[in-house]
């Protein structure tokens, strides 16, 4: 199905000035806007990622190509290989593992600048520039959603790792994870971990109006609607938030006593669960990592957003660009 024409969230900033192209190509959504070099964004389009994630990007794309902008910062959600021309692993989009990215788009823009970087690499970029990351010269972004991302800064610089914290292993001998390996944080504590957990618990029979809110069809489960049952009262509903965050709080122990970052910022949309979710996993991360490290580490939201990530690759385009 052809994307549709974008309704343009268009901002009132001055059009003179370098502009380039960001876009975000993760695992349930693809993102693509036209950045400042002040990191304002311009005009921006979301649009699910769906089994044809080249396809949809190619259309995004295309209806925001400008003969002004000549540079283009791309963050996607995987492990890039050496070159930074694509992905050799992406567990949550494997059907663009192996395709060079960079002369995909290259050839359908003709703009030869086109960067690209870890999804959650480049928003812990963007808020080093932008957002909740201005503060510290050392910090740890995790991005917390379909699954589970990390970025890391050092002295102020984006470290030059992969940083998949979504894959580092929890449970030794745990549930087979897409990666390849087994027992990985993002099995645990990630939007499809709970959702997948909901999903078991409903077939299961547990008693749970998680059954009912989704007219009888488990699969139809969010962790959205997890989160709303359980501010209800649901008691599975609860669990289930609680038993991942007590598993991201084991994450979150190991990358303070690894890390000793000054800051955790925590992004994406299992961040709207914090009274739950995130409050859970300090809880138990205060438990696990040395005193001394866990108090003077301050885990705090992101401030860009969803955003964050657009920002980061618009940085990097403006950059090397």
């Amino acid at each position: 199905m052809p994307v549709k024409k974008v309704q343009r969230e268009v901002q009132t900033s001055d059009m003179r000035h370098t502009s380039v192209l960001a876009v975000d190509l993760g695992g349930t959504n693809i993102r693509v806007a036209i950045v400042g070099e002040d990191g304002v964004i311009k005009e921006k389009v979301k649009e699910s990622t769906g089994s044809a994630p080249l396809k949809i990007l190619k259309d995004l794309i295309d209806n925001f190509h400008r003969p002004d902008i000549n540079a283009i910062g791309i963050a996607v959600a995987g492990v890039l290989n050496n070159a930074k021309t694509g992905v050799f692993k992406s567990p949550n989009i494997s059907s663009i593992e192996g395709i060079d990215l960079r002369e995909f788009v290259r050839k359908e823009t003709g703009i030869s600048k086109v960067v690209i970087e870890n999804d959650a690499n480049a928003a812990a970029l963007g808020e080093a520039w932008l957002g909740a990351g201005r503060e510290y010269k050392h910090f740890v972004l995790m991005t917390l959603g379909t699954g589970i991302g990390g970025g890391v800064v050092c002295n102020s610089m984006l470290a030059p790792i992969a940083a998949e914290i979504g894959h580092m292993t929890i449970v030794a001998n745990g549930d087979a994870c897409l990666c390849g390996n087994v027992g990985c944080l993002e099995l645990y504590a990630s939007g499809r971990a709970i959702v997948d957990r909901a999903i078991q618990g409903i077939m299961a029979g547990t008693d749970t109006r998680l059954r009912s809110c989704c007219e009888g069809n488990a699969y139809k489960v969010s962790p959205e609607i997890i989160y709303e049952m359980a501010l209800d009262g649901d008691a599975f509903s609860r669990e289930l938030l609680k038993d991942a965050g007590r598993y991201l709080g084991i994450g979150i122990a190991n990358i303070i006593n690894i890390f000793s970052p000054q800051a955790i910022i925590l992004a994406g949309g299992l961040t709207g669960m914090w009274n739950i979710y995130v409050q859970e996993a300090i809880k138990e991360a205060q438990k696990r990592a040395f005193k001394e490290l866990f108090d003077s580490v301050k885990i705090i939201p992101s401030q860009l957003g969803d955003d964050g990530g657009l920002i980061g690759a618009a940085r990097l385009a403006l950059i090397n660009g």
